[in-house]
């Protein structure tokens, strides 16, 4: 006998029951967008979309009767059995698991819908941005109180004890309450008094006394004060992405996809990380421009290529607009590999000079479809091959197909030990 409640969820639990399960197939659910990478594209991966999981491990609870015991079944149209006859146990398997060839009818996998928040968790849930020195913020925004002075209303607890005891003196001198000390004197004084005219106005001075102190209380609701706060926006973490690329002649447009691809990527992966994220669209030749996106990939242009240009322009806009006290800098640099023999010193020397002010610097080599991705000789790769043998965050690789977006991309930024500092 078998019990499974497929009753409707009730209003607005879906969302704990999805959640739920997500957890508890959390490695199948990973395994299954792994797979699924490598066959999608980036708008693919950006609208989320169906998985497939097996069936193992996904059996609904249920109850099952025990071996043995003597159980009534009634069978319609049953020739082959009298009452007392034992009826063996069929062969098979139980679970659900997928029956082998020949062995009969098998299952399909159990198909999963993720939306695009819960595909790219996934995705980026084994990565993580590296050597994060500089980051001092944390990752959502906060909010601080501090005191801003004082109001009339407010909650018991925050009554200023101090200022609504001054402002209560204030006014009972300024109404000239009498003080308790000067009432006192009057008592003992009427009490020694023998003389009942004396007595009598004495009295009388003291019974005006009386009235007037209970005219003017001791505290009034005027005087109550209360500490003030207000919520001062604490600073978030705030990220720059700095993408350079080339645009000569010599990049084609399979090369400038592949670099959007990166851009875009990285891009999703910073501002999962970062409250506020700002790009920077450094495209050049021979000489370099900051531009919109638009123009960046599909704006035509022409020149040669010196990719001192663009280290110099992203070098002049950091001290420009990005204090690297308060932002932290990302830079991803695609190219061909062309560069002037006669730019390579300078190149260098920029280079050298950006990357202690960056958080990470990534550059992708493209290279056309079909090519050998394993090893570059470019006069741009040996340059900065040169370079990343210092300690200094920049990491390199090279991609000729789409298919190894996605691969390099979690080489760049997978987890690492903390002595791990720059990426091999």
């Amino acid at each position: 006998m078998h019990i499974v409640d497929r009753r409707l969820n009730p209003r607005g639990k879906s969302l704990e029951n999805r959640q739920r399960f997500l957890r508890r197939m959390k490695g199948a659910v990973q395994q299954a967008v792994k797979r699924s990478l490598q066959n999608r594209n980036i708008r693919d991966v950006l609208d989320g979309g169906e998985i497939s999981l097996p069936i193992d491990g996904m059996a609904e609870p249920s109850f099952r009767k025990g071996e043995g015991g003597i159980a009534d079944h009634i069978l319609p149209g049953n020739r082959a059995f009298v009452e007392g006859d034992i009826i063996p146990r069929p062969p098979g398997r139980r679970g659900g698991k997928p029956k082998d060839a020949g062995e009969g009818d098998g299952e399909d996998g159990f198909r999963f819908v993720l939306t695009r928040e819960e595909f790219l968790d996934v995705f980026l849930d084994d990565l993580e941005l590296p050597d994060l020195a500089k980051r001092r913020l944390a990752e959502t925004e906060e909010e601080t109180p501090f005191r801003a002075g004082y109001s009339v209303s407010g909650s018991p607890s925050n009554i200023a004890v101090g200022r609504t005891t001054k402002l209560a003196m204030m006014r009972r001198v300024a109404l000239g309450r009498p003080r308790r000390e000067e009432i006192e004197v009057l008592h003992r004084q009427i009490e020694e008094c023998e003389d009942d005219e004396s007595r009598l106005a004495l009295e009388a001075k003291l019974k005006l006394l009386t009235e007037k102190s209970r005219r003017i209380p001791y505290i009034d609701p005027l005087d109550v004060r209360y500490r003030r706060f207000e919520n001062e926006p604490k600073p978030v973490a705030k990220a720059v992405m700095f993408c350079l690329m080339d645009v000569s002649g010599s990049m084609s447009e399979h090369m400038k996809d592949l670099a959007k691809r990166f851009y875009l990527l990285l891009y999703l992966f910073l501002s999962k990380r970062y409250k506020k994220v700002e790009i920077v669209f450094i495209r050049h030749t021979d000489r370099a421009e900051e531009v919109d996106e638009e123009t960046f990939f599909y704006g035509p242009a022409t020149g040669g290529t010196l990719v001192s240009s663009a280290l110099a322009a992203m070098r002049g806009i950091i001290a420009a607009r990005f204090d690297p006290a308060e932002w932290n800098i990302y830079g991803a640099q695609a190219s061909d590999g062309d560069n002037a023999h006669s730019d390579g010193n300078l190149t260098g020397q920029l280079l050298r000079e950006i990357l202690p002010l960056c958080q990470y610097f990534a550059y992708i080599e493209v290279g056309e479809e079909g090519g050998d991705s394993s090893v570059s000789r470019s006069p741009l790769w040996m340059l900065y091959d040169g370079i990343r043998s210092e300690p200094l965050p920049l990491s390199m690789r090279k991609v000729c197909r789409r298919s190894e977006i996605f691969p390099v991309f979690h080489d760049l930024f997978q987890k690492r030990d903390a002595q791990s500092k720059v990426t091999p």
